[in-house]
C-alpha cells in the first residue's frame, strides 16, 4: 500500500511516499481503508518534533512513521475479539495513539471509534474526533451573558469551539492571524482579535472564560485578562508556558479568585460524538478549507503549520 513515511524530523521536506505492507489487525484491532483523514496542528508537532512534548515515545526518531490521527474510512478487516464493527462498516475516529491516517489502510484499536453519521461525508467525519472533542470540553462552561474568548480560534477546533459557545449564549471573542478575522465572524464570533496587532490579555474589560489552543504568554498575563472567577484552560503552547501553567498557574489562580491551568482533553467517541450529532441535524456546521490528495501531505501539513487554514483541511484518498 501507499503511505507517507518520514524517518527523521524536521520540515516537510522529510516525508516521502513509500511502499508499505499492509498492516494486520492484532486482538482488540480494527484495519480500516482510509476515505479521508483530516489534519490537525498534533501532526505538524509531531513532524517537527517540537515542542519536546512531541516527541514522547521517540526521542530522536518518530514513534510513528506514519502521522495522521483524524481519520474515516470502511472497516477492511477486524482482529479477534472486536465486536462492534465488521468489514464494510463505516467508521471515524482519532486514532492518537497509532496514527498511520496518511495512508490507503491503517490499523486502530476498536475502542477509538464510531460509526459514521450516514448524513456526513468521510471528509466531515474526519474534521469532528480530535478538534471537536477539545471544542467541545473547552466550551463546557460557557453561558449566556459569559463573556468568551478562543486564541487561535480560525482554525478547527476554534470553528467548533465558537459556534459551541455562541449555541450557549455566550459572547465570543476570536483571535488569530489578520487572515483568519472575516472568517471566524462568519461562524459566530462577536468580536475579533488580530494577535499580531492587539494582545488580548491587555484589556479593560476581562473574560469570564479563556481557551488558548496557542500558549504562550506569561502566567501574570492571564490573569489580568480573566474576570474575578474567571477560567483560563489551555490546550497545546510552548513548554515553558506549559510548565508555569502547572505550577504558578494554580497559584496564581487560586489567590486571586481565579482559575488557571491546562485542559485535560478526554479522548474517544463518548467525548466527539454529541459534536458529530450536533453537525448531522445542522446546529454546528463544519468549515472545510481546502482538501489534498495523498501525495500532498507535505503540502497539507504546510497549510495547517503556517496558520492558514480556515477550520480544517483534509487528505482525501480514492
Amino acid at each position: 500500500m501507499k503511505a507517507i513515511v518520514y524517518d527523521r524530523y524536521g520540515s516537510p521536506e522529510v516525508l516521502r511516499v513509500a511502499d508499505v505492507a499492509v498492516p494486520i489487525p492484532g486482538a482488540g484491532q480494527v484495519r480500516v481503508r482510509i476515505v479521508a483523514t483530516s489534519v490537525n496542528l498534533s501532526d505538524w508537532e509531531c513532524l517537527r518534533g517540537s515542542p519536546a512534548y512531541a516527541r514522547i515515545g521517540g526521542l530522536r526518531t518518530p514513534a510513528r512513521r506514519t502521522l495522521g490521527s483524524d481519520i474515516a474510512g470502511v472497516v477492511d478487516a477486524v482482529g479477534e475479539g472486536v465486536t462492534r464493527f465488521g468489514p464494510g462498516d463505516e467508521v471515524y475516529g482519532d486514532n492518537l495513539l497509532l496514527k498511520g491516517g496518511f495512508a490507503e489502510f491503517t490499523i486502530a484499536p476498536e475502542s477509538v471509534l464510531a460509526h459514521k453519521p450516514a448524513k456526513l461525508s468521510f471528509a466531515e467525519a474526519s474534521t469532528i474526533p480530535q478538534a471537536g472533542a477539545i471544542a467541545l470540553q473547552g466550551t463546557k462552561w460557557a453561558a449566556a451573558g459569559r463573556r468568551i474568548l478562543i486564541n487561535g480560534a480560525g482554525g478547527g477546533s476554534g470553528a467548533f469551539a465558537i459556534q459551541l459557545a455562541k449555541r450557549l449564549g455566550a459572547h465570543v471573542t476570536g483571535v488569530d492571524n489578520s487572515a483568519k478575522l472575516d472568517f471566524m465572524q462568519s461562524v459566530g464570533a462577536d468580536d475579533v482579535i488580530d494577535y499580531q496587532r492587539d494582545d488580548f490579555t491587555k484589556t479593560s474589560d476581562p473574560y469570564d472564560l479563556i481557551l488558548d489552543l496557542v500558549a504562550h504568554r506569561s502566567v501574570f498575563a492571564y490573569r489580568r485578562a480573566l474576570a474575578p472567577g474567571g477560567i483560563y484552560r489551555c490546550v497545546g503552547g510552548s513548554v515553558p508556558t506549559l510548565l508555569r501553567l502547572l505550577t504558578a498557574g494554580w497559584l496564581v489562580g487560586r489567590t486571586t479568585g481565579r482559575s488557571i491551568g491546562i485542559l485535560a482533553v478526554k479522548e474517544g467517541p463518548t467525548h466527539f460524538e454529541p459534536l458529530a450529532t450536533l453537525c448531522t441535524t445542522g446546529e454546528i456546521k463544519i468549515h472545510i478549507d481546502r482538501t489534498f490528495p495523498l501525495t500532498e501531505v507535505p503540502t497539507a501539513l504546510t497549510h495547517v503549520g503556517q496558520g492558514r487554514s480556515l477550520g480544517k483541511t483534509v487528505i482525501t484518498l480514492p
